[in-house]
């Protein structure tokens, strides 16, 4: 089996360019026992692959030049030699960007095609919708009547937190970018207020979205649109940080003034919690949880989802570097080859 695989070509400074990638054909060799062949269906591009592409210490190791760029993926079962798992199952994996692949079953999850769309295991019911229920519920902990307001709030998991606050009582605040954007939080994601930080009047129209304050900030974003939310935080606030997407593919320094006294006698000032997180965390504490109550809420509509799907796995690199600059609505998927439940 030919597997297309896209590997790092080198580490990018900035926005990853074309010559970040390269395009390579791999044999495959057919499957050893206890092994399965994977055909990759669903590609998830996500935020946090930026950092896996640069040497700089974070929480994972980063892809080394050369290999297979990383990812989760939805992918049918073509052959297996493995006791657990049959061809033309689906199964949640980490197979990364490529065609196909091998697998010796560790990692991998059965996916049913009856309960849920199967890419929805990358968006609302995986990953991202995760991260937004462990991140909010554990670290942000709304109270009915408070204002929860989240950064990319038409993203996977800010449009999941924005969600869940108002199911747990609270009053939801998004900021998007466009006016597009800002409707679709109000007529389809159902939240309160929307704020475009792309507005000239983006701080003016922050402050009068919130006249009773901020109690929870959900951080995906960074940049201006921290500083100005970070004005308005109550005493006691909460804030996880769960990325900060707006200097991923920052090169140098902040230029200006140096804003991090003024930031920690806030936190002083204002007793406020600042906790940053890994959804992976979360999952013995929540894991169990989040699948009984996910789910039952995109089964009733009381949580609703988006996906922004393009086709072939040529354009993921284009549809990646749209992804960290806004210009996508909903979870980024790249649909690999064809969908047999759709």
């Amino acid at each position: 089996m030919i597997s297309t695989q896209v590997r790092l070509a080198r580490r990018p400074h900035g926005e990853p360019d074309d010559a970040t990638f390269s395009f390579v054909e791999e044999q495959l060799p057919d499957p050893a026992d206890g092994q399965l062949l994977l055909r990759v269906v669903y590609l998830s591009l996500d935020p946090y692959m930026r950092g896996r592409m640069s040497a700089a210490e974070s929480y994972a190791e980063p892809v080394e030049v050369g290999d297979v760029l990383v990812g989760g993926t939805v992918c049918e079962v073509v052959e297996s030699r493995h006791p657990s798992y049959d061809a033309g199952d689906f199964v949640l994996s980490y197979s990364g960007w490529q065609s196909y692949a091998l697998s010796d079953g560790r990692g991998l999850r059965k996916l049913d095609p009856t309960s849920a769309p199967i890419s929805t295991a990358l968006g609302v019911l995986g990953m991202p919708g995760f991260t937004a229920y462990a991140g909010l519920l554990e670290i942000g902990r709304p109270q009915p009547g408070e204002t929860v307001v989240v950064a990319a709030a038409t993203g996977p998991v800010g449009s999941a937190v924005g969600q869940i606050a108002r199911i747990k009582g609270g009053r939801a605040v998004g900021i998007a970018g466009g006016p597009a954007k800002c409707a679709a939080l109000i007529d389809e994601f159902g939240f309160d207020a929307a704020v475009d930080h792309r507005s000239p009047d983006f701080a003016a129209s922050l402050a009068a979205a919130v006249p009773d304050g901020i109690d929870v900030y959900f951080e995906n974003v960074g940049g201006h649109v921290a500083r100005e939310v970070f004005r308005l935080l109550n005493l006691y606030a909460r804030v996880p940080v769960c990325g900060l997407v707006a200097d991923y593919n920052a090169t140098d320094a902040p230029q200006g003034v140096d804003r991090l006294p003024g930031f920690m006698r806030r936190v002083l000032s204002k007793s406020l919690t600042v906790r940053g997180f890994i959804q992976s965390e979360f999952t013995k504490v929540h894991g169990r949880d989040f699948v009984r109550d996910m789910s039952a809420w995109v089964a009733d509509g009381s949580v609703r989802y988006r996906e922004d799907i393009v086709v072939g796995l040529e354009q993921a690199p284009e549809a990646f570097r749209g992804m960290l600059a806004g210009r996508n609505f909903g979870k980024v998927l790249v649909q690999v080859s064809d969908d047999p439940t759709r």
